[in-house]
Parts: C-alpha cells; structure tokens; sequence
C-alpha cells in the first residue's frame, strides 16, 4: 500500500467516523423529541423485495441490517484481500503485533463480560458483544490529533481492525445461525463452488459474481446462517491482479457508499436509545454493565497486555517511532465499539428477547464514549512527553 493510499484511506474513515458520530447522535435526538413515532415509523416501514417466484415481506430496520450490512461486509472482505496480497498484511513481521493484539482485544473482552453474566444465562448470549472495534469512529479520533500521530501507529491500529472485524465475522458465521434448513445449505455451498469456478476461469467481469453473490445471500438467509457472510464470502472469490482488477474497482465503488451512507444510516437506525426507556435497573444490569467492562476495560487490557507481552519476550517490536504510552492511548480508542458491537447486540437479543436491546445500546454508546474520551487524553498526554523529552 502507497503513502498516497493510506494518507486517502485514513482521511476517509476519519470524515466517516465524524459523520457516523453526527448521525447516532441525530438518532437519539429524534427518539427522544416529540417525533419519536416517525423514527419508530422509519425503522417499521415495511419492505418487499421479489426475484422471480420468491417474496420477501419485512421492515426497514431489518432491510438495512442484514441487507446493507452485507455491503460493508463484503467491502471488508475485499480490503482483507487486498492488504493480504499486496498490502500491510502482506509479511509476518507486519501481522503478528495486531494480530496478537486483535486477539487479546477479543478474549479479555468476552471473558469479562461472562464473567459479570456468568448467573445470568439470557445475558451470557451476548458475551459477543463487547469484542468488536469500530475504525471509522477510533480513525476519527486518531486524524483529529494531527500530524503528532506516528504513521506506525495508524498502520497498527488499521491492521488490528481489520483482525478484529474477522473475528467477528467468525463469530456471526458460528454462533449467530438459527435452525438450518439443510435445503438451502446445500444450495449456498453449490452457489460458493460456482463462484470458485468462476474465479479459477479466469472470469473478470464483475456482473457474474455480483448476481451470484445475490443468490447467495437469498439461500443463506433461507438456510438459517445470517445473511451478511455472503458479502465476505463473495469478496474471496472476486478477482485480484495488479491492475484494474475487478477487486479493486469494486472496492472503490463501495468505499464511500458504505461510508458515507451505509455504516451512518445503520448507527441512524439502530442508535436510537429512548432515555425514556431507561431505567436504573438498566444501567445497573449485567448486561450493561457487561458490555461496559468488556469494552472499556476489556480492550484496552486486551490489547495493550497482549502487545506488551510480544514486545517484551522480543518475538516484535514497537510500531516505528511509537511510545508505550501512545501504543496504550490507541488500545483505550479500541474500546470504541459502537457499528460493530450494535450489529452483534441486535443479532444476539432482537428476535428472542428485544427488551435488552436498550441495554445494548446503553451498554454500548457508555463505553464508547469512555474509551474515545479516555484515548485522546492519553494520546494528547503521551505527545506531549515525547515532544518535552525532544
């Protein structure tokens, strides 16, 4: 990857993070004034999608995630191509520190939270919850501190997302299915071994997989396996080449939809939390506070006390030009959970048991605002002595 690229990568997931910031915001605003019903409304207006014999009657809410979302999954996917082709992902040395990091960010976070919800079996299903980072939101943050920011440190931190967005792909693809219908299973796995054959055809027009990919996400909606896996599966199977590839103009394509319009309008949509709704018993439920702990605790312990540890037994070394205490300022900035965090709370309780979804929410916007305001004072801090001991 070019400066050029990363300079343009950063400066987009910043303005996505801002705008993504503005729109969660405008959610609850809107669901706490008097319009509250026109929100409630949006996220109910029903939706109908036809291919051929086939209906599909639902809402809006459930539309935009498990249909949108699959978008910004599969610009996921493509970009996980990519930088393992040719880019940052591409050599050992470069991979191990966030990788190890990324994983830390996981197990810590999810074992705190069972841990606060060990007696409590409802809530101990969403122990998902707290492992996700969302980027746009911590590159945000990290672009508005300025050029003090080390380039090894942004690296680190876009690395480590795109490991920690993995893992909860994984987590989706296995733990949130529902009954499998064996039918359409087989069905999806028929559709992947076409869209393989394509790709070892040496088939380079895009409309091919984008309409098998289609049929994908119908079957595996059907079988049980949520939906959104079919954007990452897809994304494996688009071609790859140095190039004008149909990888790369894809991504280009769904770069700014999907953050511009896609990750804000599903915040917009899902981060509406009535304050009305609210009461003390749920700020104080292990739910939330499950989420709270695995997200603002969790990570940064995660992730610093991971990276801590392969630095010292000298298996890596720090980011280039990067202190300890800056490294810990961007481990509290992954605790900033919210896109990614949503999406897990709403698949793990929405269908079964809705009423903890303001819990998720409470959970989740608490901790993310802890860990955005926590990071940029450590980071302000930690510049600060670099720039007295210069």
């Amino acid at each position: 990857m070019t400066l050029r690229a990363i300079r343009a990568f950063l400066k987009l997931e910043a303005a996505s993070g801002i705008i993504l910031c503005l729109t969660a915001l405008g959610a609850v605003i809107l669901a706490n004034s008097p319009w509250d019903v026109y929100y409630e409304a949006l996220q109910n207006l029903p939706i109908e999608f036809e291919l051929g014999s086939w209906n599909l009657q639902t809402s809006l809410l459930f539309g935009v995630n498990n249909g949108l979302m699959t978008l910004f999954f599969l610009l996921i996917g493509l970009e996980l191509k990519r930088e393992f082709l040719i880019g940052t992902l591409k050599e050992t040395k470069q991979v191990l520190l966030p990788g190890v990091a990324a994983l830390g960010g996981m197990l810590v976070p999810a074992v705190i939270y069972a841990v606060v919800n060990w007696s409590h079996p409802v809530g101990l299903n969403g122990w998902a919850i707290p492992v996700a980072t969302d980027i746009a939101f911590a590159l945000a943050i990290l672009s508005l501190l300025g050029k003090r920011v080390p380039s090894g440190l942004k690296l680190f931190l876009m690395a480590l997302a795109i490991f920690d967005d993995v893992g909860a792909i994984i987590i989706i693809a296995l733990f949130n299915t529902q009954t499998l219908s064996i039918l359409f299973l087989f069905f999806s796995v028929v559709i992947v071994a076409m869209l393989w054959l394509l790709n070892r055809s040496g088939v380079f027009l895009l409309f091919p997989y984008l309409f098998l990919g289609l049929l994908l996400w119908l079957c595996l909606l059907k079988s049980g396996i949520h939906p959104t896996i079919a954007g990452v599966l897809l994304a494996f199977f688009i071609p790859m080449r140095e190039r004008a590839s149909p990888l790369q103009r894809l991504e280009s394509g769904l770069h700014n939809t999907v953050a511009y319009f896609i990750v804000p309008f599903f915040a917009f949509m899902n981060a509406g939390l009535s304050f009305r709704e609210i009461h003390l018993a749920d700020g104080l439920d292990t739910v939330t506070l499950g989420i709270i702990s695995g997200l603002f605790f969790g990570k940064q312990l995660g992730v610093f006390g991971f990276s801590y540890a392969m630095i010292k037994c000298r298996f890596v070394s720090l980011p280039f030009n990067t202190s300890w205490l800056e490294l810990y300022g961007v481990a509290l900035l992954c605790g900033i959970g919210f896109t990614m965090s949503l999406f897990l709370g709403t698949l793990t309780f929405e269908n079964d048991f809705p009423e903890y979804l303001v819990k998720v929410r409470l959970g989740v916007l608490i901790a993310s605002l802890l860990s955005g305001v926590a990071g940029a004072i450590m980071l302000q801090i930690a510049f600060r002595m670099k720039r007295v001991k210069a």
